[in-house]
Formats: structure tokens, C-alpha cells, sequence
């Protein structure tokens, strides 16, 4: 392989992708030569190409690196310390991409200069695109709407040779976390993602400097990371209200939403405060309000109870300022909030259980804000959580119910994908089930398995992997309801409603 062609073929892409300009070019190549430990170099020409990706080109050269030790070791992480720094070559500088963000969005507008952000981010390779075209997807319809589900495959495998190596390395507290603002450009280490070609976009919050980024594993359009550029440890509060429906007024085409500031519920990096953002269509958003009422205090304000799995009160108006101060009222009437009838319990002696997950967007003229009430309470029966995915579902998913997953985007882990068609062909084929009970990565599954073959008993090979994504589909809706302090039956929602009387009694 002719790397010097390979460097040139970059080049060209960067060109292409409009990273670099002709003026660039020579130096470009510098930075890359220096970055393959290069003194010379051979002129050779390039063929035209279109490419999407920079993938094919940075692969070749990650191969002729492990061929002429510009590696230590043939992995993913060392690969993607050293595709980073290559790609890195190829970015513009930090004030470079602000100014640039800014004046399309003078010019043609917000919705305009986050996607051409975007695109950069992809065209950088600081998202992998490569990765996450291997997530399986796919709608399942319920009774709360189609549900959006993904199987994640695009974060890699831990890397048991750069962890050991990492063991050796100096312990290292910059950047503080992953989220901090110092990640920009920063070089990376067997323990920490390099971040070369990384850029943030700042805005202002409520008077406050945070900052706005693409998540390098997107799982929706424009899956965008809202950050401060402190670093500070979440909390929800009326200041994240302001904030939320700040940005909403910025970038009205994005929702934004925060994760729950308590173990459990949070499902995030509770560290340093940030939200979650995008320019994508959840399928909470579109669910219909079943119950409405009024606050005499915010007249201007519209409540409703929404048709959905988890316990959720929107709030909708024109008045920012009713609706934050609404929010607000709403939240601390709940950080207080028992009902013992409905098992909902505020404290354990001084310990808090209470807290929402709170989604703000704009509807035309109108804010509104998606307030998602959890409890992080566990207790013998569910140790994990009484809010949480319950043991019975935990063959499909275990892990916690953050923001994303809320709002009816399922990310369920990557070791199911080779479970469910290994299950497909044993259903589809009528194996003996006890196939499924001595494989130890499906036995887990037996249960569910038994379920399916009464309710299918036509199954086969032409079908049995499309029923099994359908019946994944059920059982997250299900993951859903036990996140729900008020549950969907009888009981449940007069115990919403009780609450609401609550509310009307407080606040009005």
C-alpha cells in the first residue's frame, strides 16, 4: 500500500468536505506526515473520488501503521487514538467553527447551522457513522404509539489490552470528566477518548456559559449535548426550567430535556450538569393529553395528563415565565409528595426519592415542558429499583431509564442482537426448547420464549425474527409502565389524580 497516495486521497476528501481549503493543503500534510512519523514525501496522483466517509481512507492507513510500528498495538483503542489524530489534522480551530456557526445562523438560521454542524461533526469522523450504521432499529406498535427501538452496536467493546496497559499510565484528572469543555482537541489516552476533532458551540443560559455538542454515539437526529462550562453536579431545579425553555427559544426546531438528578432515575453522567437535545421527533412528543386541567395562579398555562407508560404532566403556554414558575411550583410539590396507598414514599428518614425528567420544546407560538415524575425508591421485592425495569423483564434489558428512553426511544444493549437470532432459529425451526435452557446466553430467555411459541403457533423461519423484534417492542412498553410511579390501572391513575387535586389546592 502506497501511503502517500492514502494521505493524498485525505487531503482530496477534506477538500471535498470543505475542512480545508487549497491554502491549506501543504500544511495539512505536513501535520499528517509528522503525525506517521514521516520526513519525506513522494508525489503521486490522486484518482477523483466521492466520499462519504473519511472510514476507508483511515483504515488503510491504520493498517500500514500496525505494519511499520506506528502502533503499539493493533486495537481499537490504540486505532482510534491515532484515526483521531489524523482526522484532527483536517479540523479548523475553535474560534474558526464559532464564527463560522454563527454566521449561518445570521444568515439562514438556526435550523441551518446546527445541520451544518452536524454534518462537520460526521465529516470529521468525530461521529462515527461507520459504528452506528451497524445499530439494528425498528417501530413497534403499542398502545402508547409506535415505540422507537435500537440495539446499540456502535460503541466498541471494551479493549482488555489498552485497560491493562492503562493501568501502568500516571493517573491522570484532566479533562475532569468526559462532558468538560477542556475535551476540545485534546489528545486522548488509553483511558480517555482523543478528542483532535472535537468543537463546541458556546451559548448562553440564564446569564450562564454552557456549551453545545453532538454525542459521538448518536442515537437520534442531531443527538446534541447541552453543557456547562463548569463543572458542576446536575440538579433540577427552577433554574433548569429557565434554562430549557432558553435554549428552546434559540433553537425552536430542538427539544431539550434533562435526565433525573438521583441515582437509578438519572441514568447519566450526574456529575456535571447537562441536558440532551436534538432536531428528532420522540414518540412521547406525539402522544395525546388525556386529562386537562387548569391552575387559577398560571391561567396562561394549560396541564394535562399525557397517554403514556410513565407518569407525565405537560405544561403548555406562551408565558415562559408562568410556565417555569408553574414548573417549579409543580416540583417541589412532588420532592414532598407521599402516597403510601400507591407505595409512593418522598423519604426514607432524610433521603430523597423524588425528582422529575424534564423535556422542554416549542409548538409553533407555544413552550411547553414534559414533566416526567420518578421515585428512585428500592425495597426487598426490587432491589434495583421499584421504578426500574423489573426482574421479569431484565432478560431483555437491566440497565437504567434515562431521558432518552423516557421519552420512548428504546437502547437496549448490544449482546441482544446474536440472543434474538439465535432465538429465531431455534423458534423458527421448532427446535426442542431445551436448547434455549442449556445455552447459557439464552436460558435467560426461557420463560418469555415458552410465551412466544403459545401465542405464535404458526411461528417459522420466515417470521420468527420480525415476532420476537414485535414481542422486544411489548416488553419495553412494560419497562416503561414500571418506571411509572402512577401506574396505568385503576388504582394508579386515581392516585394521579389525587395528586393533581394536590397541585390545585397549592398552587391555586
Amino acid at each position: 500500500m502506497n501511503i502517500y497516495l492514502e494521505i493524498e486521497r485525505l487531503l482530496q476528501f477534506g477538500r471535498k468536505k470543505q475542512l480545508i481549503s487549497e491554502w491549506d493543503v501543504d500544511l495539512t500534510r505536513n501535520k499528517l506526515l509528522e503525525v506517521l512519523q514521516l520526513n519525506d514525501f513522494k508525489a503521486v496522483t490522486v484518482e477523483d473520488e466521492e466520499l462519504s466517509s473519511p472510514v476507508p481512507i483511515l483504515e488503510n492507513i491504520l493498517d500500514w501503521a500496525v505494519l511499520n510500528e506506528r502502533l503499539l498495538e493493533n486495537t481499537v483503542t490504540y486505532r482510534d487514538l491515532l484515526d483521531t489524530k489524523l482526522m484532527g489534522c483536517l479540523v479548523q480551530s475553535q474560534g474558526e467553527i464559532i464564527r463560522n456557526f454563527q454566521t449561518t445562523v445570521d444568515q439562514y438560521g438556526p435550523e441551518k447551522a446546527t445541520g451544518a454542524f452536524y454534518q462537520f461533526s460526521q465529516d470529521v469522523h468525530y461521529i462515527r457513522t461507520d459504528r452506528i450504521a451497524k445499530n439494528e432499529k425498528w417501530l413497534a406498535k403499542t398502545e402508547y404509539g409506535d415505540l422507537q427501538m435500537t440495539i446499540n452496536l456502535s460503541k466498541p467493546e471494551k479493549d482488555p489490552v489498552a485497560i491493562a496497559a492503562a493501568r501502568n499510565l500516571q493517573k491522570s484528572e484532566y479533562p475532569t470528566c468526559l462532558l468538560c469543555k477542556e475535551n476540545v482537541g485534546y489528545a486522548g489516552r488509553l483511558d480517555h477518548p482523543a478528542r483532535q476533532n472535537h468543537r463546541i458551540i458556546p451559548v448562553s443560559l440564564n446569564d450562564e456559559q454552557w456549551f453545545f455538542q453532538f454525542s459521538p454515539y448518536v442515537y437520534y437526529n442531531e443527538h446534541a449535548i447541552v453543557f456547562s462550562g463548569e463543572h458542576k453536579p446536575m440538579k433540577i431545579s427552577k433554574e433548569s426550567f429557565t434554562k430549557l425553555l432558553h435554549f428552546v427559544e434559540q433553537y425552536p426546531h430542538y427539544f431539550l430535556g434533562s435526565n433525573a438528578d438521583l441515582p437509578i432515575v438519572g441514568g447519566s453522567i450526574l456529575s456535571h450538569d447537562h441536558f440532551q437535545g436534538g432536531h428528532h421527533t420522540f414518540p412521547m412528543e406525539v402522544a395525546e393529553v388525556e386529562y386537562s386541567f387548569k391552575l387559577d395562579k398560571y391561567s396562561s398555562v394549560e396541564l394535562g395528563i399525557v397517554k403514556w407508560p410513565m407518569s407525565v404532566l405537560r405544561l403548555q403556554g406562551t408565558n415562559q415565565q408562568d410556565l417555569i414558575n408553574a414548573a417549579d411550583e409543580i416540583l417541589q410539590e412532588w420532592k414532598n409528595y407521599s402516597d403510601e396507598s400507591v407505595e409512593i414514599l418522598a423519604f426514607s428518614g432524610e433521603t430523597p426519592h423524588n425528582t422529575i425528567t424534564p423535556i422542554a420544546r416549542r409548538r409553533g407560538n407555544l413552550f411547553e415542558l414534559d414533566l416526567v415524575l420518578r421515585n428512585n425508591r428500592t425495597n426487598d421485592e426490587h432491589p434495583f429499583g421499584i421504578y426500574h425495569p423489573h426482574q421479569e423483564v431484565h432478560h431483555i434489558k437491566k440497565e437504567n431509564i434515562g431521558l432518552i428512553e423516557v421519552m420512548g426511544l428504546a437502547v437496549l444493549p448490544g449482546r441482544l442482537l446474536d440472543e434474538l437470532k439465535k432465538l429465531a432459529d431455534v423458534l423458527g425451526e421448532d427446535k426442542e426448547m431445551s436448547i434455549i435452557l442449556d445455552d447459557p446466553d439464552l436460558n435467560k430467555h426461557y420463560d418469555w420464549a415458552t410465551r412466544m411459541k403459545k401465542k405464535y403457533p404458526n411461528l417459522d423461519q420466515t417470521n420468527s425474527y420480525q415476532l420476537l423484534l414485535e414481542e422486544v417492542g411489548q416488553v419495553f412498553a412494560t419497562i416503561l409502565e414500571h418506571a411509572g410511579v402512577f401506574k396505568r390501572d385503576k388504582s394508579g391513575q386515581q392516585g394521579f389524580l389525587r395528586f393533581i387535586e394536590e397541585l390545585q389546592k397549592k398552587i391555586n
